[in-house]
């Protein structure tokens, strides 16, 4: 009975023991912990001093941005800046990027809950195997807890790369809220400094005779600049700001027609531009030959110009439109 007593008693300190040792964490270790990710912090926050964006490798990567433990969000984009690279559109959201990191860096609210990183193929072409990812530029949130997840890649091509709506992304996703400050920017009253100089020469030269101002063509060809301009989405790019067209990294082609209806290129408005006014042109043609009082072999040919314009420019802009509307069953001739 003594034996069983003794083997009793050995079985439950051994128990204990194992309890103790496996399954209650123990003090050192949770300090270690607190130690690993206070270093961590400690070494973003001086990276993100000397540079709002941090430059990683793929050591750097694997042990500030995917290893634990970690209680910050990271906001990654993966680029090509190399000139080799020939990424125009990399280029332009490496602008707007840094533009966004400037606006946190120095901010009021800046805190330690989100830092800006940006991992170029040319250093870290190993994260890009990693990720499995075969296209630059691409921004993803790697959340304090957890893995990404599909909200967390940002859909360059439907919001475009603009500081702005990459700020309400971040915002969704981390709830940090970041009002996003431009430098100045002085083209614009530069530009509209010297329009309003050259109109008030224009006017002052020709002050004796101010006809001009009642010219019907004159203000009917601006109308019509206006119009042109916004029904071909010049206003959508300058909300959105898009990429002036995409590169495929893997073959080189250039795609300047977005294949989505959700979403364009600032390529794509200036070729839709160049069909609505080939389209407008063959309009006024027609028109013109069919009240003007021209001899009748002029206006026959005026009319043929009209329609062919008419008729290759529409055929043009069918296709486009066939082209981000997939299943639009009808077509024009080229289309």
């Amino acid at each position: 009975m003594a034996a069983r007593w003794w083997l009793w008693c050995v079985s439950a300190n051994m128990a204990v023991a194992l309890l103790l040792s496996y399954g209650v964490p123990s003090a050192s270790a949770q300090r270690k912990k607190e130690v690993v990710l206070s270093e961590k912090v400690s070494q973003l926050m001086e990276w993100t001093n000397k540079r709002p964006v941090i430059r990683m490798n793929g050591d750097k990567f694997r042990r500030l941005v995917k290893a634990p433990p970690r209680n910050y969000s990271v906001i990654v984009m993966f680029t090509a800046l190399q000139l080799h690279r020939q990424c125009v559109v990399c280029k332009q959201a490496d602008e707007e990027f840094q533009i966004l990191a400037n606006s946190w860096r120095y901010s009021s609210a800046f805190t330690n809950r989100i830092f800006f990183a940006m991992v170029d193929f040319d250093e870290g072409s190993d994260v890009f195997q990693m990720l499995n990812m075969n296209s630059a530029p691409t921004f993803i949130n790697f959340p304090a807890k957890g893995k990404p997840k599909r909200g967390d890649t940002y859909e360059l091509q439907v919001r475009g790369f603009s500081a702005e709506q990459i700020a309400r992304w971040i915002a969704d996703r981390t709830d940090v809220n970041i009002r996003v400050i431009r430098p100045p920017n002085y083209a614009g009253p530069l530009m509209l400094g010297l329009l309003l100089a050259v109109i008030g020469g224009l006017v002052y030269l020709r002050r004796s005779n101010m006809e001009f101002l009642f010219n019907k063509t004159g203000w009917a060809f601006a109308a019509l600049c206006f119009v042109l301009a916004m029904t071909s989405g010049q206003m959508w790019n300058h909300i959105r700001g898009p990429p002036y067209a995409h590169k495929n990294p893997h073959t080189g082609h250039v795609n300047y027609i977005h294949g989505s209806s959700q979403a364009q290129f600032v390529a794509e408005t200036h070729i839709v531009l160049l069909f609505n006014g080939g389209v407008t042109l063959g309009m006024v043609l027609l028109c013109e030959a069919a009240t003007s009082d021209m001899d009748i072999g002029k206006r026959k040919i005026m009319s043929v110009a009209g329609i062919a314009l008419v008729v290759l420019f529409f055929s043009w802009m069918l296709s486009i439109f066939r082209s981000k509307y997939h299943g639009y069953p009808y077509s024009f001739l080229m289309s």
